[in-house]
């Protein structure tokens, strides 16, 4: 018995040593469990820090890139001096080289640069009217670019002026390809003022200079300039040149599906211009810029938005020029009978199918223009629906409104 006692005794001092070893080993692990989680919690808070001052870095040097091209754009610059950075650019013109008196001219010049930009669409069976523009932008110091669509360039060349302004070259493409494409605001940044007109205008009763003294007087941001009622192929009431005045915002009208009165804060009834001869300040640009769809290229509905762009109040920032109007012709350009499948037995704006009657291109056109409106429009709509942060800017102008 005292043999089984002493057995029993000794193997419960086993059991409690083992079970002693086995509670410091847990400790034990549960230390080093312990260290390595806050290590890991250091590290992830400090990669957090270190990205998110990374991300305000890249913001300040390119503000109107997206969250997504931060990380690529860092990539590539990543392992420059900051001070050689170079994030914008322009559309002046450079000589391959100069001589010493060219250099004190071009001192000079700088002094005096263009301060404004005249981009527009430029077919050639409109030569006439777009060197009637050029030649009033040209004498107001702007900066010229012009888009053609039709594969002619070197017809261009005879015009005094043709050497001083930007050919860009791109067939059947739309105003609005091109700006997407070719005045990014970080490109235009050096401009007060872009003019992105179609060239279908008539400026006979146009300057450009006395144009830009109102815009900026009346405290402008979206502007265009309104259209000679009797001369003009006109849209929408609210673009119609009012005698006698300056300026209009508004219109007022009982008549039609839209009434519009004084309680109307937006298109067409007030904060509204057309697509045709629309003009930016710097600042509404870069918001303009980016509510340009890549791939709806005709903008259909892009002028019912931009009164969002207008930095404010856009039954202020956003208005008619009386003083200075234009003629809209109301010309149909692209389609036409540059397309080099055009057959003479047909007319200009038809093209012969190998199979079946000609196709229309105008009535292409025009449904294709249809379906991106409807299209923009959805985008719209799906991102008022899905940006929760996002505040219907013009609510605190009127109690009860609906969203245009």
């Amino acid at each position: 018995m005292k043999v089984l006692r002493l057995w029993q005794s000794r193997s419960r001092t086993r059991t409690c040593l083992w079970d002693g070893a086995i509670h410091a080993d847990k400790m034990k692990a549960l230390q080093i469990i312990g260290i390595l989680v806050t290590i890991m919690l250091y590290v992830v808070y400090r990669t957090t820090v270190f990205q998110h001052h990374h991300a305000k870095m890249e913001e300040r040097l390119h503000p109107f890139d997206t969250v997504e091209e931060f990380h690529e754009t860092s990539i590539n610059v990543d392992f420059l001096p900051r001070g050689i950075l170079h994030s914008s650019s322009d559309m002046e013109l450079k000589p391959l080289w100069m001589t010493r008196d060219a250099k004190s001219k071009e001192n000079v010049q700088n002094v005096q640069s263009h301060q404004n930009l005249l981009a527009i669409p430029a077919g050639i069976k409109q030569m006439q009217n777009v060197d009637a523009i050029v030649k009033k932008f040209l004498s107001e110091n702007f900066t010229v670019i012009l888009f053609h669509y039709d594969g002619k360039v070197n017809e261009w060349h005879d015009l005094q002026w043709s050497d001083k302004a930007i050919h860009v070259l791109a067939y059947n493409q739309t105003k609005w390809w091109f700006a997407k494409r070719f005045l990014h605001p970080d490109v235009v940044h050096i401009y007060d003022y872009i003019f992105l007109w179609d060239e279908d205008l008539g400026v006979e009763s146009f300057h450009p200079g006395r144009y830009l003294k109102i815009m900026k007087s009346e405290g402008l941001e979206i502007s265009q300039p309104a259209l000679d009622p009797s001369l003009s192929e006109v849209h929408h009431k609210i673009t119609i040149r009012k005698k006698n005045r300056k300026v209009h915002r508004r219109i007022f009208d009982s008549r039609g599906s839209v009434k519009c009165s004084d309680a109307s804060d937006g298109p067409p009834c007030t904060g509204w211009v057309e697509g045709m001869a629309p003009v930016f300040s710097r600042s509404a640009w870069r918001c303009a810029w980016h509510l340009i769809q890549n791939d709806l290229v005709h903008g259909w509905g892009l002028d019912m938005k931009f009164g969002y762009c207008a930095q404010g109040d856009r039954t202020k920032k956003v208005g008619v020029i009386d003083s200075e109007f234009i003629i809209h012709q109301g010309i149909q350009s692209l389609g036409g009978s540059h397309t080099k499948k055009a057959s003479n037995s047909f007319p200009s704006d038809t093209i012969q199918r190998r199979r079946g009657a000609p196709l229309n291109m105008r009535s292409e056109i025009r449904r294709q223009s249809s379906s991106e409106l409807e299209i923009f429009q959805q985008r719209w709509d799906q991102a008022v629906r899905e940006d929760k942060q996002w505040v219907y800017p013009f609510q605190h102008h009127t109690k009860k409104r609906k969203r245009q």
